[in-house]
């Protein structure tokens, strides 16, 4: 499908009198005005193309709204910087590339509310919550960060204090910064245990001051959450295995893990907590273990892990390509770590851990065939023994890491970040 140029221009709450000279030229000189509502009222009469609502939903419309008007010269209207989670990415998936596009950038709502606040943008974390989960907001709380939030309404400020609260978090400074840039320009400020205010403009921005209540739980960066953390009814990989598995399933951003026999979701809700675009695949044929996971994922902040309920290997029918598989639990299960070991690309992470030895003399196996890493991990913790303190032994953990190569590339060998 081939497009003419399309030329995509930020607009803010300033309207027509805060654009640039050439962005005013473009919407000039169009014949097809592509915007929502709000932005193509800010245009005055001398703007005379065709004007175009975006529908709802949006995402899946672009396509046929760009098609129904090929050979026409077509500009889009988008808030603020169009590349900063703004309609630009949308065009550049769909047209292919960004051949086709031309894009004019107003400053963005997180420059604006940078600028009034003081606040250094490069070190500030910018968090969307249009069309997103806000449970998402708890993985990026951490005490003493500055967060900037992207709004998606009149009601979402409020919505972001009760989160704040019950997350240990109420404390917090919140200001709400409506209308940047424009004449209504506004800011609202209190603290997130003590929000009170009626709901506002719904153009807004919110300015979070990260401070942890005393005595709420830390939640750390690092793989090895408290095993307290999760919600488990004793399945759960613990805290000590837990980050040595991370470690050897190595995430990196945009990677995609399945979690093979869930239980409570620890590995893929770690996961998907060492960097915002990792996802993740659990799989777990219990139905109150799968909602136990979603509601772990959820009160974590990784409420985008995908459970899936049903028996492996049959459950991953289907699933998309991983570059990572963790399998801790059902290893006996026929054809189960060939599925895994099928599924995963060149170059793919496989762990699989187990306590029993019938697992452990399968995992030995494996790791005569296809190389890797087979290791014994052995946590002990102090206990009272009588009124003197002695080691309390856990299971030991038998762990088969390996990356899949082609057959005479050198083996599977370690796994490597």
């Amino acid at each position: 499908m081939s497009h003419a140029p399309v030329t995509v221009v930020g607009i803010g709450a300033d309207g027509w009198p805060g654009l640039a000279p050439v962005s005013r030229e473009a919407l000039r000189d169009a014949e097809v005005l592509i915007g929502g509502p709000r932005q193509l009222d800010l245009l005055p009469a001398e703007c005379a193309g065709e004007r175009v609502a975006w529908p709802s939903p949006l995402r899946p419309a672009v396509p046929g709204l760009l098609a129904a008007h090929t050979g026409r010269r077509v500009c889009v209207l988008a808030s603020g910087d169009p590349m900063f989670f703004g309609i630009g990415r949308t065009l550049v998936d769909v047209l292919g590339d960004a051949t086709g596009l031309r894009v004019l950038p107003h400053p963005s709502s997180a420059s604006y509310a940078c600028a009034r606040l003081g606040w250094p943008l490069d070190d500030t974390e910018v968090l969307s919550l249009v069309g997103r989960p806000l449970a998402a907001l708890t993985a990026a709380l951490h005490h003493g960060r500055r967060l900037l939030l992207l709004s998606s309404g009149a009601d979402t400020p409020a919505e972001v204090a009760a989160l704040l609260a019950d997350r240990g978090y109420g404390p917090s400074r919140m200001t709400v910064l409506e209308q940047l840039g424009g004449a209504r320009e506004r800011h609202v400020e209190g603290t997130a245990d003590g929000w009170r205010q009626p709901p506002g403009d719904a153009l807004n921005v919110i300015a979070v001051e990260c401070l942890r209540a005393p005595g709420a739980p830390r939640l750390p960066l690092t793989p090895g959450l408290p095993d307290e953390s999760f919600e488990h009814d004793g399945q759960l990989t613990k805290r000590h295995v837990r980050a040595v598995t991370l470690a050897a399933l190595a995430p990196a951003p945009g990677e995609l893990l399945w979690d093979v026999g869930g239980g409570s979701g620890s590995i893929g809700i770690e996961w998907m907590r060492a960097h915002r675009s990792c996802r993740a695949v659990t799989v777990e044929r219990d139905a109150v273990r799968a909602g136990r996971i979603a509601r772990n994922a959820e009160a974590l902040g990784v409420p985008a892990l995908r459970v899936v309920t049903g028996a492996a290997p049959a459950a991953l029918a289907g699933l998309p390509v991983p570059a990572a598989v963790f399998i801790g639990g059902g290893l006996t299960a026929p054809g189960l770590l060939t599925a895994c070991w099928d599924a995963l690309p060149e170059g793919g992470r496989i762990v699989a851990n187990t306590v029993t030895l019938e697992s452990e003399a399968l995992l030995g196996e494996w790791h005569r065939r296809h190389g890797g890493e087979l290791t014994r991990l052995a946590v002990a913790r102090a206990v009272p023994v009588g009124g003197f303190t002695g080691w309390r032994q856990a299971m030991p953990v038998t762990q088969w890491a390996a990356v899949k190569r082609s057959p005479g590339v050198g083996g599977a060998g370690p796994v490597l970040p």
